[in-house]
């Protein structure tokens, strides 16, 4: 089966999620800035969660360009992360309605873990089938960020229920770990295209 099938339908799944997830910042009643402050913790889930979603959508953009067909393992790889994915508008809007409650938070931090180990299921099985030598394969070597992501998510897990706070902040450590594109795989494209 070719890719664009499969990078049009994530790409329509991630666009409706995010769309999902400012439905729930509702609108305040008043003029003032003091109007604010009580969706400020959902507005803030709001802005954390766009941003996980902005990060997979570039990484799974980049990953998926390095192939050129997909098999069914893959197909069912790529739905299984869109299944944690999708999953985002309902523990934000949780975690952001409840003031980053310990439970909440815990159940956020669940979520991101069960996506990055599917992100993680995703990548071995594309990198299994371009095979082990090839500019993808090399490109990811070690995947230090892609294998110690899930265990900060495990970790804040039960934190939460110690100090939300301190779940909340890893979750932030995590994501601007991301937040800048993987250059290593960047790289292995443009090796290959050249």
């Amino acid at each position: 089966m070719e890719k664009n099938r499969l990078e049009a339908f994530s790409d329509g799944v991630l666009a409706i999620l995010i769309t999902i997830m400012v439905l729930d910042v509702r609108v305040p009643r008043g003029t003032g800035l003091t109007a604010l402050q009580p969706v400020l913790p959902v507005f803030l889930c709001y802005v954390l969660s766009f941003l996980y979603l902005g990060i997979y959508w570039n990484n799974h953009h980049h990953l998926l360009k390095a192939i050129r067909r997909v098999n069914g393992r893959i197909m069912w790889a790529n739905l299984h992360l869109l299944f944690w994915l999708s999953l985002f508008p309902f523990v934000t809007g949780w975690m952001g309605e409840n003031h980053f409650a310990s439970t909440p938070t815990a159940l956020y931090g669940a979520v991101l873990f069960f996506a990055a180990v599917a992100y993680y299921v995703l990548q071995r099985l594309i990198i299994g089938n371009q095979g082990c030598d090839s500019q993808l394969a090399k490109a990811f070597g070690s995947d230090y960020k892609g294998k110690l992501s899930p265990v900060l998510y495990a970790a804040a897990i039960p934190l939460a229920f110690a100090s939300a706070w301190i779940s909340n902040a890893i979750f932030i450590f995590v994501a601007l770990l991301w937040l800048i594109p993987d250059r290593r795989i960047v790289r292995a494209l443009e090796l290959h295209e050249g």
